[in-house]
């Protein structure tokens, strides 16, 4: 195993389990993305600013106003010391004697052996599994002006005055929700036409309203030209609806996407097919080398955790049985939580997809807004959109954008598992009052709309 984060630890114990002689080469620092630089250490600091939107907002719960001022020193305190838990857990595991660790940088120097350290490791099958890093985007300018990826904004100290966020992904928008509620001025600039812009347009309208109505600014359809320096603000140069505009601030964050890491690996050497900066896998997650497996964030395909791990355990599986029907990835339950307030939350296939794939569904959505419970709460953006076939109502995606959509998801989730209906969730039990019930809406009105069909 190359690489002992999520993806390549979860590898690593599959095949172990199945009888294998594993060793596990990672350069460090040990605990994988997940654990050091992303889904842990994010949502914590995101839980200081949420509990601080709350006390802002005291006085509309019928309590006294309170005044609440960020100690971003003391939350990346917190945030450490929780991720330094987390990875004494993953670390002692990596080095659990069952498994041969070296600590080192790996190459390729055949197709069948690779070079780790001052060492050389011949093996029957390989897993890469380097994970990613922060893209470097071409914008003039923008290397000489400064600025920080995900992984310094995590360890800032010194909470910026301005925040100019380059991007409206996953990773921008927690990022630009956090320093907003904790009195960051933040200006979003994405390229896509909504955030969010590989979802379904409904759902990043719906966050850029939430964000607006927060102080955040959103401008999306930009097309950025170049980064320039003032006095004491980075500014950056770019075209709106055929208008050139600026945005200045004090730091500008770069969250352009990620790039697949693998520099360093001698891929050539091992006969990998490497396209586009990335490696090809199939089902099955090999690569054109039947021995050699990718999983996680350097195959480039969904970089979501639970995700990595299934393709660890299935490209663990496979390495170690050769002979038996390989195992491949079902992407019919992929779902992808957003941990924003509100919430996004997707599962399964969305209208575009359904569209280019040409296949047929009804769809029906239902807003917060009027829901019983979410109105109690104070938490009214966003909807419930489900998508089910016309013929026989079988659920084939679910999209949420609203109060603890990460949580609510999971019941449709575990619906389309077992092939469920919008019939079905009609019959299933919903406690009044909860969250969970507001589900039953979309899927009358889909219930509905076969009736008249």
């Amino acid at each position: 195993m190359i690489g002992g984060g999520s993806a390549g630890y979860a590898a690593a114990r599959t095949a172990r389990d199945a009888g294998a002689d594993v060793a596990i080469v990672d350069q460090g620092p040990l605990g994988g993305l997940c654990i050091l630089r992303g889904c842990m250490p994010t949502k914590t600091i995101l839980r200081s600013a949420e509990i601080m939107a709350l006390m802002k907002r005291a006085r509309e719960f019928g309590l006294n106003p309170v005044t609440a001022q960020a100690d971003l020193s003391a939350i990346v305190d917190r945030k450490n010391r929780l991720v330094q838990e987390f990875a004494d857990y993953r670390i002692a595991a990596l080095r659990d004697p069952r498994f041969t660790l070296y600590e080192s940088r790996a190459e390729f120097l055949s197709p069948h052996e690779l070079r780790a350290g001052d060492g050389r490791i011949r093996g029957g099958a390989f897993v890469i599994a380097t994970g990613s890093s922060a893209a470097e985007v071409a914008i003039p300018g923008l290397d000489e002006a400064g600025y920080l990826t995900s992984d310094e904004m995590l360890d800032v100290r010194r909470q910026p005055a301005s925040l100019l966020v380059l991007g409206g992904g996953l990773v921008a928008v927690e990022f630009a929700q956090f320093f907003a509620r904790i009195g960051t001025k933040v200006t979003m600039l994405q390229r896509g036409t909504t955030l969010l812009s590989d979802m379904d347009g409904d759902i990043g309208h719906a966050l850029a309203a939430a964000f607006r109505d927060e102080g955040i600014e959103v401008m999306t359809g930009v097309s950025f030209q170049r980064v320039s320096s003032g006095s004491s603000e980075k500014i950056v140069h770019f075209i709106q609806g055929g208008a050139v505009h600026t945005r200045s601030a004090e730091v500008i964050f770069q969250a352009l996407g990620r790039r697949p890491n693998l520099n360093g690996l001698n891929l050539k050497a091992a006969g990998v097919c490497v396209v586009d900066g990335r490696l090809v896998v199939g089902g099955d997650m090999r690569t054109s080398q039947p021995h050699i497996f990718a999983v996680g964030d350097v195959n480039d395909l969904t970089p979501i955790v639970h995700l990595a791990i299934e393709q660890g355990e299935t490209a663990g599986f496979n390495a170690t049985h050769p002979n038996e029907p390989a195992r491949v990835i079902d992407h019919r339950l992929d779902a992808e939580v957003v941990f924003t307030e509100p919430q996004v939350a997707v599962a399964g296939m969305s209208e575009r997809q359904c569209r280019e794939k040409a296949i047929p569904y009804l769809t029906a959505s239902y807003p917060f807004a009027d829901h019983g419970k979410a109105m109690c709460l104070g938490a009214v953006h966003g909807f419930v959109k489900l998508l089910c076939r016309p013929d026989d109502g079988a659920l084939l995606g679910a999209q949420i954008v609203g109060p603890e959509a990460g949580e609510l998801i999971h019941e449709l989730i575990a619906v389309m598992y077992f092939h469920g209906t919008a019939q079905d969730l009609l019959r299933i039990p919903h406690y009044h009052p909860t969250l969970a019930e507001i589900v039953t809406y979309p899927a009358e009105s889909i219930v509905e709309q076969m009736g008249r069909a």
